[in-house]
């Protein structure tokens, strides 16, 4: 993983690269069902309340301590380009969905190559406080855990499809 912090521009940008084909990367990057099992480092938990992926759609979910304390954000998508790229708005929030500005703007991209997909994310902050207080809370720590665990998510669901084949399902 490549994790890239540009103060000057306000932007981080993060580069993996997955041993799965990219429909199924992308379908854990856009169905709740499957966020909801990477997308928080452990011990957290995501869970997601609202889910609507389309242009002018958003997610509202919670990052859920082992205490069961709530931290709610909300992503609102604003362009979607199937299986290749999407870009969404990011806010932290309150429960009832008020957001916390100032945000930042997200634009994933997946490309695929011999079966490998790489995720390339840019994140630009509307502030440089708020990419210092990013950093300062463990971000890069933090996104490294969560995108373990989707590595391990992607293991699962490619065995669980080849074993599904193999059956004649």
């Amino acid at each position: 993983m490549e994790f890239i912090v540009n103060k000057e521009t306000k932007t981080v940008t993060i580069t993996a690269e997955f041993d799965a084909e990219r429909d199924l990367v992308w379908d854990a990057y856009t169905k709740p069902e499957l966020l909801d099992r990477w997308w928080a480092p452990k011990p957290f938990l995501s869970r997601t309340k609202i889910m609507d992926f389309k242009v002018g759609g958003r997610r509202f979910y919670a990052m859920v301590t082992p205490e069961g304390q709530e931290r709610w954000a909300v992503q609102k998508y604003t362009s979607i380009t199937p299986k290749t790229n999407f870009k969404l708005f990011n806010a932290f929030a309150d429960e009832n969905e008020n957001l916390e500005l100032p945000g930042s703007d997200w634009d994933l991209n997946f490309t695929e190559q011999d079966g490998k997909t790489t995720v390339h994310v840019s994140i630009y902050n509307e502030s440089l406080e708020r990419l210092e207080r990013m950093i300062e809370m463990g971000f890069k720590e933090g996104f490294t855990m969560t995108l373990g665990q989707l590595k391990e998510l992607l293991v699962t669901l490619t065995l669980t499809s080849a074993a599904r084949q193999g059956e004649g399902l």
